[in-house]
């Protein structure tokens, strides 16, 4: 909006001209998201605690998190407004890219809201179904891999690490890809979202990422010199995943041990939407199982454990997502949160390295 407002004026006033830089307009996005957060999320969290919105902890799970109980939920709203505020405001909203992202992330975290709507009426941890709920995600998955076929410029094909000359054109099947990646991005935060500050803090890392990945994308000489795909007009996504940055920052300032508000899967699953979206714009879906390696890990820790426990009748780990296994182990939850954190880091840097190794 403000792109679009000013711009233009740049000849009438010099200074304008600053908006047509993407790492310019990301900054604004970034420290709009963070005030954003800052100043309405505590006057978001006392309407979440007047109105009884609170966190129903399962029973299975570590004894420890019972004193959780009816913590404010729903957090992800905070996440959502200060994401998509500065976005608009900073973004060139004449970009498909921008409204695509965009679009994702409200989808998915629609159906986070439904899940965590049925919860606080029920009163209990279960809300849509395993079954309902990975429908609805697929698609929306679905409906994201159609959408950006449509985009001119854009190439339906699979590029890999290390490789660069290795480039697999899927065609239509590529809206089997994006739904597959959306899906498993999204469940992966929410399986990870399952201690203070965890997940939005190894979203911060992965954000902040995929922010330069897009710039880089968008960027022709860039794009060139670093051997990757060029996206034309997929930079400006990375004032999106700025914003994302901002928003994480200021949603951890609540999230931080002990957690004042949780995220709630209206959170989770829009992250994973809006990271799994990003990863697409930019042509590095493939370099996301680095990037998101903590993500990774923590959902196979899930497929792993359920596996074996069906077809073995024995347990890898003491419990699952991987975070409460250590949990059992007798690491405390703090320790935990920044020994995951660290791993986040290492994980996107290396994702970022492959820019170079090819």
């Amino acid at each position: 909006m403000l792109y679009q407002l000013l711009f233009p004026l740049r000849e009438t006033l010099s200074v304008l001209n600053v908006f047509q830089y993407i790492t310019f307009r990301s900054a604004g996005a970034t420290v709009t998201a963070l005030l954003l957060s800052l100043l309405l999320g505590p006057r978001l969290i006392d309407y979440l605690r007047r109105a009884q919105i609170g966190q129903s902890i399962r029973e299975e799970g570590p004894q420890a998190h019972q004193v959780k109980a009816g913590t404010p939920t729903m957090g992800g709203l905070l996440i959502l407004f200060a994401v998509m505020i500065p976005t608009l405001l900073w973004a060139d909203l004449g970009n498909r890219f921008v409204w695509l992202t965009v679009g994702s992330t409200l989808a998915f975290g629609l159906i986070g809201f439904l899940d965590d709507y049925l919860k606080v009426q029920r009163k209990h941890n279960q809300g849509l179904t395993a079954r309902g709920k990975l429908a609805l995600q697929f698609v929306a998955g679905i409906a994201v891999g159609l959408l950006v076929l449509r985009i001119e410029g854009f190439e339906p094909a699979l590029t890999f690490p290390f490789f660069k000359d290795l480039v697999v054109d899927v065609g239509i099947f590529y809206v089997v890809v994006a739904s597959v990646v959306l899906v498993f991005t999204s469940n992966a935060v929410n399986l990870t979202d399952g201690l203070d500050g965890l997940a939005i803090g190894a979203t911060l890392v992965a954000a902040a990422s995929y922010a330069i990945f897009t710039y880089i994308a968008g960027n022709s000489i860039a794009a060139r010199y670093l051997q990757v795909s060029y996206v034309p007009g997929a930079g400006e996504v990375a004032v999106f995943c700025s914003a994302l940055v901002g928003a994480s920052l200021g949603f951890l300032w609540f999230n931080a041990h002990p957690a004042e508000v949780f995220m709630g899967d209206v959170g989770s699953l829009s992250l994973g939407g809006a990271i799994g979206t990003v990863a697409l714009v930019a042509r590095q879906e493939i370099v996301l199982v680095i990037v998101g390696g903590l993500f990774v890990m923590e959902a196979v820790s899930v497929i792993l454990q359920v596996a074996s426990f069906k077809y073995r009748g024995k347990r890898i780990f003491r419990m699952a997502p991987l975070h409460h296994h250590f949990e059992l182990a007798g690491w405390s939850e703090p320790k935990i949160i920044v020994r995951f954190w660290i791993m986040a880091i290492v994980f996107a840097l290396m994702g970022l390295a492959t820019l170079k190794l090819r």
